[in-house]
């Protein structure tokens, strides 16, 4: 069905977010305040209510307040991959949004409010906002930008059949997303099971186990667009012309906010001075996949020093022991993790499946083909 294209300002209302200044904010629920939303609120999979703050009533106008159905989009931020992020508002909450956050308040005489919240997270949309956002310093979505977005409006009884084919993909999506997410956790209780209440595995200094050492790090200029994987603070970070690690190393970030991450880098990979490469592991006593989850379940924050700079050096790694159970205990628990990495990369397969038909679903509902 061919519809006709109509500007988001002809069926739906912007509202501001709320200004305040940090004095205003507090952390925790407190009397004549209200729950706030902000850029991180707003995801893929909706609006999240984990670290929200709270910002004084008296700061609030009754029109500041979500309804159901309204749309709250990023609408300021230094990334322009924030800008125009977008998440519907389910209701049931009193809540509010901060000032880089608008809201798009649909006409639902007009416009079914699941198929226009779906109009928000299609390929054209994101070109749109790239388009008009892009600014020196920060990048900015004027009034203008949404209103005179425009998405194709067929009758109304069509935009609900749109939007229920659009549900039932996405609802698709989550569900595989989640059980991504629940996979995730079995490794840590496979190993609890396994190894947590036991007193009578032996406790192993870090430094007994392997050589900790921090290699020659190279400068982000001499990063290659091919060739061998490079890992530094934050996992894989590019590629080299060479490398220094033959076999699949444990790596433990030593610098910056990352500081303590654990990894594992590929085969023939650079490990740059940002991780500690743990060298040469006793094959004897400790496997390569049961060092990393012992030590990612252990933590190393003990083994961190400085504060404006967190850093692990090797001294401070002496303070590290795990427990190092029977070699073919940990066998058993690397088998286990085989077969959970078998699931998740099947799991990861089915979701970019699933996303390529989402986003051809989307293409496709606001093209008129559905």
């Amino acid at each position: 069905m061919i519809a006709a294209m109509v500007p988001l300002g002809e069926i739906s209302q912007q509202i501001r977010g709320v200004t305040y200044s940090k004095a205003d904010v507090r952390a925790e629920v407190i009397d004549d305040y209200e729950m706030l939303l902000r850029a991180n609120n707003i995801t893929d999979d909706g609006i999240v209510l984990e670290d929200v703050v709270y910002v004084p009533s008296a700061k609030v106008s009754r029109k500041q307040m979500l309804l159901e159905h309204d749309v709250v989009i990023a609408a300021s931020s230094g990334s322009l991959k924030v800008v125009g992020k977008s998440a519907p508002f389910g209701g049931g909450l009193r809540v509010t949004f901060g000032a880089f956050c608008k809201a798009i308040r649909p006409d639902t005489s007009k416009v079914d409010p699941r198929y226009f919240s779906h109009a928000f997270r299609t390929a054209d949309y994101r070109r749109h906002v790239e388009r008009r956002a892009a600014g020196a310093n920060i990048n900015n979505l004027r009034n203008e930008d949404i209103d005179e977005y425009q998405i194709p409006l067929p009758p109304l009884e069509e935009q609900r059949r749109i939007a229920g084919i659009l549900d039932a993909a996405d609802a698709l999506r989550r569900r595989r997303r989640e059980a991504l997410a629940l996979l995730d956790t079995l490794p840590g209780a496979i190993f609890a099971k396994m190894f947590g209440d036991s007193e009578d595995i032996p406790e192993v200094p870090l430094h007994d186990l392997c050589r900790p050492k921090q290699w020659k790090t190279i400068k982000g200029t001499e990063l290659t667009a091919s060739g061998y994987p490079v890992y530094g603070a934050n996992g894989k970070i590019g590629f080299y012309s060479t490398y220094n690690h033959e076999n699949p190393t444990v790596l433990i970030t030593c610098r910056g906010a990352t500081c303590g991450t654990i990894n594992i880098c590929e085969p023939k990979s650079y490990v740059t001075g940002n991780a500690m490469a743990l060298d040469d592991p006793d094959g004897s006593r400790i496997g390569l996949q049961f060092l990393a989850h012992a030590l990612r379940v252990r933590g190393v924050n003990d083994a961190i020093t400085g504060t404006a700079q967190p850093q692990i050096t090797r001294q401070s790694l002496t303070a590290v022991s795990i427990k190092v159970p029977d070699k073919s205990k940990q066998l058993i628990f690397e088998r286990s993790l085989n077969g959970i990495e078998e699931q998740r990369v099947l799991l990861q397969d089915q979701l970019q499946e699933i996303e390529a038909l989402f986003a051809s679903l989307q293409s496709r509902a606001f093209a008129g083909e559905l």
